[in-house]
């Protein structure tokens, strides 16, 4: 059986003082921020980013965020973000989180992503694969 190919990229990333409470500790929204910035940083790696997408003719819309807290990052902290790819034969784009201390290793937020293809023209849910992103999935060897 052959082993499954990971796609992965991990950036490590600095606490600002505007994202964190009175306690110094980041509020639970600016998580999504961060899963945003390892997304880009995945598109400039595997060329898969949102200006390429929209140039073939479609936005991909989150319709599913999930984000679970195992330990606070706390202001002063050093984190990395570990963004997965999880191949899938539907229509959409799933990515697996992962929020570490760099200096401990410890995990303190783990999360998912799920994305849909829309067309830009009429705002139309697609229910296929666009041919760009099968071309990709092939390229990068994680066609299901």
């Amino acid at each position: 059986m052959e082993k499954e190919k990971i796609l992965s990229v991990t950036k490590p990333f600095e606490i600002r003082f505007s994202e964190v409470d009175s306690m110094g500790v980041v509020w639970h929204g600016h998580y999504s921020v961060y899963f945003e910035d390892a997304r880009e940083e995945f598109g400039k790696k595997y060329d898969l980013g949102y200006l390429m997408m929209y140039g073939k003719g479609f936005f991909e819309p989150i319709v599913d965020l999930s984000i679970k807290y195992k330990k606070p990052l706390i202001y002063g902290m050093k984190p990395e973000i570990t963004i997965t790819y999880r191949p899938t034969e539907s229509a959409k784009i799933v990515f697996d989180y992962e929020i570490r201390n760099r200096e401990t290793g410890e995990i303190h937020v783990t999360g998912r992503t799920i994305q849909v293809f829309m067309n830009k023209d009429n705002y139309q849910l697609v229910l296929t694969n666009p041919d760009f992103y099968e071309e990709w999935k092939k390229r990068w060897e994680v066609a299901i």
